[in-house]
């Protein structure tokens, strides 16, 4: 296209003239160019699927790749640090589940609207992150990835984390105007708490137990049209 202008306006003899409009094509050529992101997980929600709800929700195209255990085994060398997920930006390596959806929550819209409730949210999506720690050998039995007795670790393991981790969620819900946890908007902080109360209440049925604002927020935020399409429609894995 840029050549075709180039030429036409060569032929008046206006070259300056043409070089000034091979410029702008180039740049709208660069402006406009399309993307291409690529999510490379395994077969299940885990790490990459607030990363996934972020694309949906912004309405943006995404390859989602979702490797078997021989495939992963061939392409992990190729990894930043040995894991997944990651997301490839064309062809550029992003690893870290939180860094990554850190990156598209920013890019997207949905990572606080100003610095301070940006620096909010990081700090959610961290205590997030602890409370998820505290929890890993729950949810390695209740997704039979390893043994265990699973009412044990529910009263044990999973009350305490929960009652600490949800205590802290339902101060910023009270402190809502919006019913979300920072802000007047979704961000990606939501993401996580919705995610990960919606999930536990299959696995546990007390999971709200005392906790109705958490249970209102995930009721909330799961009912956005285009997640709740998501939802419907995504693969049903067994994490």
């Amino acid at each position: 296209m840029g050549r075709d202008v180039l030429i036409m306006l060569k032929e008046e003899g206006d070259l300056c003239r043409s070089f000034e409009i091979l410029d702008l094509v180039l740049q709208f050529t660069l402006i406009f160019r399309m993307v291409h992101y690529k999510l490379i997980f395994f077969n299940g929600r885990g790490a990459a699927e607030i990363p996934r709800q972020l694309f949906i929700l912004a309405g943006q195209g995404f390859e989602d790749v979702r490797l078997s255990q021989e495939e992963w085994l061939k392409r992990k060398p190729e990894m930043p640090f040995g894991q997944l997920p990651v997301l490839e930006i064309d062809g550029k390596q992003l690893a870290q589940s939180i860094a990554i959806s850190r990156f598209l929550a920013r890019k997207f819209g949905f990572a606080g609207s100003n610095p301070f409730e940006e620096a909010v949210v990081d700090s959610v999506v961290d205590q997030f992150r602890d409370f998820m720690v505290e929890v890993r050998q729950v949810i390695a039995v209740a997704t039979g990835l390893q043994k265990g007795d699973m009412k044990k670790l529910v009263k044990e393991v999973f009350f305490p984390a929960r009652d600490k981790f949800f205590g802290f969620m339902e101060k910023f819900l009270r402190k809502s105007q919006s019913g979300y946890l920072v802000g007047d908007s979704l961000t990606f902080a939501d993401l996580y708490l919705a995610e990960c109360s919606s999930e536990f209440a299959k696995k546990i049925p007390e999971t709200y137990d005392g906790f109705s604002k958490v249970k209102a927020h995930a009721d909330l935020v799961r009912s956005i049209p285009a997640l709740q399409k998501w939802l419907e429609i995504r693969p049903q894995t067994s994490f």
